[in-house]
């Protein structure tokens, strides 16, 4: 039997006769939204009490948490203390810091108070002090143990801290009240990004192909993170280190041979005739499976083996598979496996670039 429903609509009146008033609109969550908000809106009320809240959470270090709910207010030492239990504190990981440092340029920028411009070059100076000899950037600092010292591209992590950076030292909008002092160590902090991004690229064969999503910050070797995340060729992140350097407005011959390095493997990596489908397991549980599609668009894999190239998968045993049924439920369904992240790159970005740069085949 199929059950249909009809949607009515109506205007709720109350007994007394007074027509009912909608409750104002939700205030605005944290998130890439705060960023994209019409000019206007950042020298409102609602945007300096936002800031005046992120205030709050910048550490002495000059950095700020990640997956933290930045508008929760009063920041109370029970909020605090859940940060530092939860070891969120002072990272680039998910948009941390760079975030709340452009939101607090654009409300300062805006007629905002100088207590916003300072909090936005306590960030900077914590960037430099972060940034290795190497050029590369930790996903935590102060250091810690483990994976969180390594090079850390995943997720965008360092090529956010880069962009951010580059527009700093470029002096673009609104990054013009930096003073020039910082503007120039942006500007060189940015020339020792893009060495390291040369020189961690993967070369197989003798031909570049892309980077891998984390490196050991002292031998510059592909390293571990978590127990699912192995050393391997990165389908998404190489996608935004690759966007990165194309926006450079004068690509060296060294830019220009990692881009199309870069370009050639992520179309050599495409799978052809495959999707991924979410659907209901007999246990009632949602779950994601592969299947054959000779219609559907190109896809990617997270991770691809070094040297063979090929799809891998891991759980939390980290046991090294080669299709995504033979891991565990929950990793199955809770990581980015598979994608169509260089997509627009591919078909859109790559052709203007080699157009504004005038290359030939």
């Amino acid at each position: 039997m199929i059950v249909t429903f009809s949607l009515v609509l109506f205007s709720y009146v109350p007994v007394s006769g007074t027509a009912w008033t909608p409750p104002p609109p939700e205030a605005m969550r944290w998130g890439n939204a705060v960023l994209r908000q019409p000019a206007a809106w950042y020298s409102s009320a609602e945007a300096r009490a936002m800031a005046n809240a992120v205030l709050e959470y910048q550490s002495p270090n000059g950095a700020w948490p990640k997956n933290t709910d930045l508008t929760k207010t009063p920041v109370t030492p029970g909020i605090l203390a859940e940060i530092e239990r939860t070891g969120s504190a002072d990272t680039i990981d998910n948009g941390a810091t760079t975030t709340p440092m452009r939101f607090l340029a654009q409300v300062f920028d805006a007629g905002g108070e100088t207590r916003y411009r300072e909090a936005f070059d306590r960030g900077l100076d914590y960037l430099f002090k972060a940034q290795y000899e190497n050029g590369g950037w930790p996903q935590f600092f102060p250091l810690r143990k483990g994976y969180y010292s390594h090079i850390t591209f995943n997720d965008d992590a360092m090529v956010n801290v880069l962009s951010l950076l580059r527009d700093v030292g470029e002096g673009k909008a609104p990054f013009s009240f930096v003073n020039e002092a910082r503007k120039g160590q942006a500007r060189e902090a940015v020339r020792r990004g893009i060495d390291l991004i040369l020189r961690t690229q993967i070369k197989r064969d003798g031909k570049l192909t892309a980077w891998c999503a984390q490196y050991d910050e002292k031998s510059l070797e592909p390293a571990w993170a978590r127990a699912y995340e192995l050393p391997s060729l990165s389908g998404n992140e190489s996608v935004g280190i690759t966007r990165f350097l194309m926006e450079v407005d004068r690509p060296t011959p060294e830019i220009v041979s990692a881009v199309e390095g870069a370009i050639a493997w992520l179309r050599a990596s495409a799978i052809p005739g495959i999707r991924l489908e979410e659907f209901t397991g007999i246990d009632g549980k949602r779950d994601r499976r592969v299947v054959a599609d000779p219609s559907a668009p190109l896809i990617w894999a997270r991770f691809y083996e070094l040297g063979a190239n090929r799809p891998v998968f891991l759980g939390r045993d980290s046991v090294v598979r080669y299709a995504l049924s033979e891991i565990e439920h929950e990793r199955r369904n809770g990581y980015a496996y598979y994608g169509t992240w260089p997509a627009n790159l591919l078909e859109k970005d790559y052709p203007r670039w080699r157009a504004k740069h005038s290359l030939r085949n």
